[in-house]
């Protein structure tokens, strides 16, 4: 391996330190979050203290069966009440009842406390302690419109909404799915299931309301939302261009804690209509105001989302997400302000969807409307690698295969086929290399250290000479690097090998470990992952193979450098993927394979007499120097002649 590879590797290694140092909060940013998470309790606080009035409101819906008394301070919180809340003081006073809307995938909890969602639970899922999987939880959400109405301001979270339905469980019901078609709509199209709608009406009056109404398909992961404002005109300024939506709700972890997974890729994205998808800071807490249209906002996780969606657009929104650090049951706050139109002449309709789902790349690609974008592939030189080659090949092998240790070793078996002709190529230009060493050798003798100019131009005239290209190893490597590199972002975010275990490996989505440290080591965790020795050690021995292939007896630093480098993935990649460390491990054993094939049909004396007939053979000029050369005589003889 030749100078440019050196520093090569040195650039790379230089990247990883400077990244894994900038991703570490620094103290300002934890002070940060602590005072962020002290505003929040406050306003936690006053939110315990409005519950409590309405509690207090509540009871009084009891009066009829209680002294005389006890109805005087009912009308008196009710008198309260319409002060507080106008015309919507009725509404104040309720009991909290709940519903549940279900299909196949998700099961939809509703309350009529706010006509919301109360939460989420997706039915084919699991925490990573087996315990359901909730997306979110009404205790943790804020979900409903706030605008002003008679100078009074509105939370319709905390007026209580009439159901237009009796049942108190609906099964939204269909044909059986087999395994791998859950949640696609060709699917549904083909073998349609049932559709149910379900609506709460906020009521001022008959021709006076607010409805929310949802839509539950079956087989499907979307959620259709709509608010229609009817009649509202006299209460609601007609000079409001907006009504705000808001929609919060604290994260809760659905994995176990760890930096580079559940932690490092919860934050939220957005996409603006008819443009690029954006997100807020990984890690940190960040806010930002979308002043331009936006089609939908995701509150993202490693492997699951819930996101709302515009039928057309959102005019304007403000997101903002507030991380807790070290948090065992929540990873952070998401909040969505969104601006709904409201033209304020008595009939006003906002059409939305919700996605409530897994972050499956195919699964959110058939919407076309850049959902897909939430399963991170890669940087862009290595994002087509994964979405047109890895992921197809991935879900073909799926359909087949159960286990996916078998999965795993297939793909690196074609994928290891796949680059294997620029493998051998990178051979044997590095055999070449090596059979030029005693020429090369001479070379160094004759000029030594203090020529360096001249030791350059000699070795690449002896190279040139030889017919030996001395970038000829290099350049076939940098074709296999995107395949390396797809792969370090296949796996990790890979909801497919969410819990599915191999051998010693409970969830080859996470790090597997095969002893628990009593502490921690910095940069490497408390704990060994197996395949992560296994993949050191199998890279260790490719290096050494590969050593003795190259001619780089005169660069001592450079052999500590190749097997420092495996040492510092083993502390890099112990906390990541199992399914990862498994990947490279079975890539670096058949490298070790082909290099043994290689070396048993390629004869390492042969291809140096073919270098010395060609060292004999007179040097062939191209056109290119053939001009420079015949240029150059002329400008000599233009200057004799003068």
């Amino acid at each position: 391996m030749d100078k440019n590879s050196i520093v090569g590797i040195l650039l790379i290694f230089g990247i990883l330190v400077v990244f894994s140092i900038m991703n570490q909060p620094s103290k300002e940013e934890i002070e940060a979050a602590k005072h962020r998470q002290d505003s929040i309790a406050q306003v936690e606080l006053k939110k315990q203290l409005q519950q409590e009035l309405e509690l207090k409101a509540a009871k009084t819906n009891e009066a009829k069966a209680l002294p005389a008394d006890t109805a005087a301070a009912k009308e008196a919180i009710i008198k309260e009440l319409k002060n507080q809340f106008g015309v919507f003081g009725k509404a104040s006073l309720g009991e909290e009842e709940f519903y549940t809307v279900e299909n196949n995938l998700i099961k939809i909890k509703f309350t009529n406390k706010g006509g919301r969602i109360y939460s989420v639970e997706l039915k084919n899922y699991q925490t990573h302690d087996s315990l359901p999987l909730i997306l979110f939880d009404g205790e943790k959400t804020k979900f409903g419109l706030n605008f002003f109405a008679q100078n009074r301001s509105i939370q319709t979270d905390h007026l209580y909404f009439t159901p237009e339905f009796s049942a108190k469980d609906i099964l939204v019901s269909g044909p059986n799915v087999k395994k791998g078609d859950e949640g696609k709509e060709k699917v549904n199209k083909e073998n349609p299931g049932e559709s149910k709608t379900v609506s709460f009406k906020l009521q001022v009056a008959p021709d006076k309301f607010i409805e929310y109404i949802y839509t539950v398909n079956y087989n499907s992961y979307m959620v259709g939302f709509d608010i229609r404002v009817v009649g509202m005109n006299n209460l609601i300024p007609s000079n409001m261009p907006y009504l705000n939506f808001v929609w919060a709700y604290d994260v809760p972890r659905q994995e176990a804690i760890s930096q580079f997974g559940e932690d490092r890729y919860t934050n939220i994205h957005f996409k603006f209509y008819e443009g690029d998808v954006e997100d807020l800071s990984q890690g940190k807490s960040d806010k930002e105001d979308l002043s331009t249209r936006t089609k939908w906002i995701a509150f993202k996780q490693l492997f699951f989302n819930s996101t709302i969606i515009a039928d057309d657009y959102f005019p304007i929104a403000e997101v903002r997400s507030d991380m807790f650090k070290d948090d065992p049951k929540y990873l952070a706050n998401f909040t969505a302000d969104i601006s709904i139109p409201y033209d304020g002449k008595g009939k006003d309709n906002f059409g939305m969807k919700f996605y409530f789902g897994p972050n499956h790349y195919q699964t959110l690609e058939q919407y076309k409307i850049g959902l897909e974008s939430l399963v991170y592939l890669g940087y862009a030189i290595v994002r087509p690698v994964n979405k047109y080659l890895i992921i197809p090949v991935f879900n073909f092998l799926r359909d087949y295969i159960s286990n996916f240790g078998i999965i795993i070793l297939l793909l690196t078996i074609f994928i290891k086929t796949l680059v294997f002709p620029f493998t051998y190529k990178s051979y044997i230009s590095q055999a070449k290399m090596k059979a030029l060493k005693p020429e090369i050798d001479e070379i160094t003798k004759k000029y030594g250290k203090d020529k360096a100019m001249e030791k350059q131009q000699a070795t690449m005239a002896l190279y040139k000479k030889a017919g030996v290209n001395p970038m000829g190893g290099c350049l076939p490597m940098l074709f296999q690097f995107p395949f390396l590199i797809a792969m370090f972002f296949f796996f990790p975010t890979s909801i497919e090998l969410r819990q599915q275990g191999f051998l010693w490996a409970t969830d080859l989505s996470t790090y597997d470990s095969i002893l628990s440290l009593p502490f921690t080591i910095p940069f490497y965790g408390d704990h060994v992952s197996g395949f992560c020795l296994l993949m050191t050690a199998t890279t260790i021995i490719s290096t050494r193979l590969n050593s003795q292939t190259t001619a780089s007896q005169g660069m001592p630093g450079m052999k500590v450098m190749m097997y420092m480098m495996p040492i510092f993935f083993l502390f890099l990649l112990n906390n990541y993927s199992s399914g990862l460390s498994y990947y490279y491990f079975l890539a670096n054993v058949i490298t070790i394979g082909q290099t043994y094939i290689i070396r048993h049909f390629v004869d390492d004396d042969k291809i140096r007499a073919q270098i010395l007939v060609n060292k004999k053979k007179p040097v062939k000029r191209s056109n290119f120097q053939k001009r420079l050369e015949t240029m150059a005589k002329q400008r000599g003889g233009h200057k004799s002649g003068k």
